[in-house]
């Protein structure tokens, strides 16, 4: 899209922003790949990251199964292992705190919707209390034995990855009930074990906070890189926008189209948050 073009969506998107009393992220995959995290769109984005996992053939579904944790634990963990030691240091990008300076200056607040695991709203400093992560947390584990419905904090707790191999070594993550072993706390495919209280409670205040905005509010929901391959956030702000007559604006590279009234930004995530907050200066 030819800046002649991008501009005036910009302008709107920042009155949008700037007459908003209440926020709403929305976030997917492509809000962390400007933070240096790997892109698994695709099996070409996952073998890249992992390339000891495209010499078995294995597709990023097929790999995140909870399978694995039965019949390959060092797999599994050398998997979930990688991916808890990058995220615990990668840090968050730029939009991150434009986002959270724009956030707490709303009269009625903000609340972030997203897939991701990464944990990294909370990290760039988001109030806990103020995230739905619906897919669940890498920083949380559960038995993977289903011994019990406990969900508890992964401080603390290490893993060790054999880069070469791809496996993982030492003692893996146990459970602090049954001593059985322990899996990250995250929805993954073909999971009938998954451990969902912790992001049911945090839908249940964010569901209280949306009911609050349904009369006289005006939301603005900003949704950066989330597809439609799995569309839950997607649909959660298009649902919303509808809900409380807010206006959504899309931030997406790929799939940038929205429903009539709505504002497009065909832009990656670090990117059209800089243009909107940043570059501007009006937003917040």
């Amino acid at each position: 899209m030819s800046a002649q073009v991008l501009e005036p969506i910009l302008a709107r998107a920042v009155a949008v922003i700037a007459n908003a009393d209440a926020l709403l992220i929305t976030a997917g995959a492509g809000m962390g790949v400007d933070s240096g995290l790997p892109d698994f769109r695709g099996p070409e984005g996952f073998w890249k990251a992992y390339p000891a996992i495209a010499k078995l053939g294995l597709s990023f579904s097929q790999m995140a199964n909870p399978t694995w944790f039965e019949t390959d634990p060092a797999l599994a963990w050398a998997f979930y292992g990688h991916r808890l030691n990058l995220y615990r240091r990668t840090i968050p990008h730029e939009g991150f705190q434009l986002l959270l300076q724009a956030a707490t200056q709303k009269t009625r607040g903000y609340f972030i919707f997203t897939s991701n695991v990464d944990g990294h709203f909370k990290k760039a400093g988001f109030a806990p209390d103020r995230i739905v992560e619906c897919h669940g947390s890498i920083h949380h584990l559960q038995c993977a034995q289903n011994c019990c419905d406990s969900i508890w904090d992964a401080a603390g707790t290490d893993v060790t990855v054999d880069e070469a191999s791809f496996r993982a070594t030492g003692t893996l993550p146990r459970c602090k009930h049954c001593g059985k072993l322990a899996r990250p706390n995250i929805l993954m495919f073909g999971d009938p074990i998954w451990q969902s209280d912790r992001s049911h409670t945090q839908e249940t205040h964010f569901n209280s906070w949306i009911r609050k905005l349904e009369t006289g509010s005006r939301l603005a929901i900003v949704e950066i890189g989330a597809g439609s391959a799995v569309p839950t956030v997607r649909q959660t702000s298009e649902h919303i926008a509808r809900l409380t007559g807010g206006t959504l604006i899309r931030i997406n590279p790929r799939e940038p189209e929205v429903p009539k009234g709505h504002l497009s930004l065909p832009v990656n995530a670090a990117d059209g948050l800089k243009r909107i907050f940043r570059s501007t200066g009006r937003a917040g």
